[in-house]
Parts: C-alpha cells; structure tokens; sequence
C-alpha cells in the first residue's frame, strides 16, 4: 500500500473514530471530525501563524500568450471552448475545475503539481493522491484535452499551470450566467515535484475558523478572501461523510432532507447549495445565515468575526462577485515559477514531467 492509500484509509478511519489526526508530523487539518490532537511540532496546530506578504505574482502579465516568446494567439481560446463543452455536459465539472485551481494554488503554489502522477524524481505519491484530493478531484480531462489541443497548435508554449488558471476563470463566468469574469494574468511555469503529504495544507470541512484563518494567511490572503472564496462552496456536491455529525445544528428541514439523502452511506453526495446548485451566486451567504450550510468550515463563518462580511455578501447585490474575482486573483499569484527557478518547465503532457 502507498503512503497515499495509507493517509487516505487513515482520513476516513479517523472520520468515524477522533480524536488523533497527525501521522508522524503530518497532521491533515480540518479533514477530521473533531476532536482532534495534533502534537507541538506538527504542521498543523494551535499555534497561530504570522500571515505572510499578499502574494505578488511577479513574472505574470496580461496578454502573456500575445507576447514575442511566449506567442500562441488560439491559447485562452482553446481551454473556453474545452471548459464551455465540458460544462454543457455536466455542469457539475465547472465546480472540479473551480476547486481544482483552489487546491493547486494551495499546495506548492499555482504550479500545475495538482496534476502530476508522476515527478522528477519519480515519486507515484502526488498531490492527486493526497486525501484531501484522492477520488475527490475532478476535471482533470479538461485539462488534458485543452492542453493537447495547445500543444498542436503552439507546442512548448503554454503551461498547465496557466491552463488550470484559465479552465478556474471560464468555469466561473459559466456557472454565475457571466456575473463572474476574474482578471487572469499568466506566465506561470510548471513544477516537476508533487508529493500526497503536503495536501495537508488545504483547509477542511472540520477546520474551525482559527484553522481557516491560520490557513488562508499562511498563503497571504486575509480572513476577507478567506471568507469571500469560501462562497465556491455555492456549487458542487459533498460526500456525506463530512457533514452527518453535524444534523442536530443544521435548519431541521435541510437536515431532514440531508438525513434521508445520505441514508447511512458515507459516500453518498449531495449538492452543497440545495438552493441554487448550478449557479455560482451569493446564496451560500444566506445559506450560512439560515444554518443551511454542509460543514463545520461553512458553519463558523456564522460567527461575530465574520458574520459582517457574510451579510454584506448575502444582501448587496453584485458585492460578493467582485469580492470573489479580486480574491481569485490574489489566489492565482501564489507561489508563481518563473523561467529562471530551479524546477520549472513547461510540460508537454500535465499529468508529467517533461523527460519522463
């Protein structure tokens, strides 16, 4: 067995059973029902952190792919029309893509390591297979195709990473009816390392608001965007599992619903916003408010330090969509590879690196 499949089993085990949520000095925050227990030392635990600088994005540009050496015209072009079929579809795969930027972003920056099977140094135990991400992930076909079409038009150009940047950004102006349209930069480069364990820095649905706080600033973003990119929540579907031991705090009539719905499957899933399940919108902030949110992290927003913000994005109409667009771009400078870093190419293939 992997050390992957390890975690994973691990994750879901102590989803039943508490209170220990470290293995070694691994400690997958907020993906465990509390109680939980992680010792002094480990990544994750009581201690706050020092919130880091706003990430700057330095070596990204608007237009890159218009640019002499970095010239493919049909770029954009291409991955909107893969995320436009996509979507028609299944709108269900708008979300994948939405979540999947999320969790590249999060994980050593917007690099493309999401999507590796394989690394450098021939590691099989990728971000893919962390348990925040494994049979969790999706979209990653879009991806492929978007890409496999660049590459037979401009090959070696265009990055995965830009690509995942690109698919995030046209699955929000999908989904929200064109109320969302985030500003997306490019020039990312793609990472050759990947590694499961480090998908402990993704925040979870058990985190408490302190463990999103903690998270959301050790990236540079603020308790703001942290509150503001929550709202994605909007749209996609959730595995019981990760909210059953929350009934007794929900609205009863959602909570019945859900209660029948999952019916004792932990693997069943449902729709986050039982409201407006296909549409990026603010509807998750009213949700909050009614107590008609799915996880714990959903749920603390509901608290005196939030809840301004939370009324604010349920109420003024328009607020929330410019909030989100500003914070997904702040989310898409994290961590940015450059041309001259050690470590970065531009892939051929997103699922591996170049050589392998």
């Amino acid at each position: 067995m992997t050390m992957a499949n390890k975690l994973a089993a691990l994750v879901v085990l102590l989803a039943f059973f508490g209170p220990v949520a470290c293995q070694g000095a691994i400690c997958f925050n907020g993906w465990l029902r509390l109680p939980r227990f992680c010792p002094r030392g480990s990544r994750h635990g009581f201690f706050p952190r020092q919130r880091r600088p706003a990430p700057s994005g330095s070596g990204l540009s608007y237009g890159h792919y218009l640019s002499r050496g970095s010239y493919c015209p049909p770029a954009e072009r291409i991955v909107r029309n893969a995320v436009k079929k996509a979507t028609a579809e299944n709108p269900g795969i708008g979300a994948g893509l939405i979540r999947l930027f999320f969790h590249d972003c999060f994980v050593r920056g917007c690099d493309g390591s999401v999507l590796l099977t394989t690394t450098n140094t021939g590691n099989a135990d990728t971000e893919r297979e962390g348990p925040p991400n494994k049979n969790s992930l999706r979209g990653f076909e879009v991806i492929d195709a978007a890409k496999a079409a660049i590459e037979a038009a401009c090959p070696g150009v265009v990055s995965c990473a830009d690509i995942v940047a690109f698919a995030a950004r046209d699955a929000s102006a999908i989904l929200s009816n064109g109320r969302v349209n985030i500003p997306t930069p490019a020039g990312r480069y793609d990472g050759r390392e990947s590694f499961a364990n480090e998908t402990d820095q993704l925040p979870g649905p058990f985190s408490n608001l302190t463990d999103l706080q903690n998270t959301f600033s050790a990236k540079g973003l603020t308790s703001d965007e942290m509150v503001t990119l929550s709202g994605a929540h909007t749209i996609g579907r959730a595995r019981c599992q990760f909210f059953s031991s929350r009934f007794a705090d929900m609205d009863p009539a959602l909570a019945a619903k859900l209660r029948a719905k999952c019916n004792g499957n932990d693997d069943t899933n449902v729709d986050q916003d039982d409201v407006t399940p296909y549409v990026l919108d603010s509807q998750y902030y009213r949700n909050v408010i009614d107590k008609k949110v799915l996880f714990n992290s959903d749920a603390v927003l509901n608290s005196t330090e939030t809840i301004m913000q939370v009324t604010q994005n349920a109420i003024r109409r328009g607020v929330w969509e410019r909030k989100f667009e500003r914070a997904m771009l702040n989310m898409g400078k994290i961590g940015i590879k450059s041309r001259t870093d050690s470590g970065a190419e531009i892939r051929r293939v997103c699922s591996r690196v170049n050589g392998a």
